[in-house]
């Protein structure tokens, strides 16, 4: 069973994964002037806008544009694509096409995050469990200086702190003790 979807005329198609070579013959039955974008959409079984999409990422990169790739896109790039498209008035579409990014519903995604959140939102997030490993320093600073006192304070004021906690807990145990001693 075939799942269907309606694009913004009303059309329904099916949503299909279509090979390298589906995604050329319709590029080049565009180009040769043998279909419109909506006739050809419909001829496979798309819509016109994925037909248009197909037309504009081959203009830009040839047979590469269609060739899968699996990148993790910087928030620097992603922050270049946004601009780009303000700057020039270019359409997401448009935009995916010429930085050859697979999905211009990425684009108006992360358009979305950085309106909303700014652009700590752009930034790659870690996939799976964060790792449990203790951060190793890279810099040591040099015994005696600013950098090193000012780390040790900080160092002996979490000590503090956990012995603290620790006390706490001690003397609340031992009162818990004693109450039930009494008993």
């Amino acid at each position: 069973m075939l799942d269907t979807q309606s694009d913004n005329k009303g059309c329904s198609f099916s949503m299909v994964k279509f090979t390298l070579e589906d995604k050329l013959a319709a590029v080049q039955q565009y180009l040769e002037g043998r279909g419109t974008y909506a006739s050809i959409g419909v001829s496979i079984g798309t819509s016109e806008n994925i037909v248009r999409t197909w037309t504009m990422q081959y203009e830009h990169h040839g047979e590469e544009a269609f060739k899968i790739s699996y990148t993790s896109y910087s928030a620097q790039f992603k922050l270049d694509v946004l601009n780009y498209m303000n700057n020039h008035g270019t359409s997401p579409n448009e935009t995916a096409a010429i930085f050859k990014i697979s999905s211009p519903a990425l684009i108006r995604k992360w358009r979305i995050q950085f309106e909303t959140q700014g652009i700590d939102a752009l930034e790659s997030k870690q996939k799976g469990r964060p790792n449990m490993k203790k951060e190793i320093k890279k810099t040591t600073a040099v015994e005696g200086s600013m950098e090193a006192l000012q780390e040790e304070i900080k160092d002996l004021r979490m000590e503090i702190a956990y012995l603290k906690k620790l006390n706490a807990l001690v003397q609340s145990k031992e009162k818990l003790q004693s109450k039930t001693k009494l008993k």
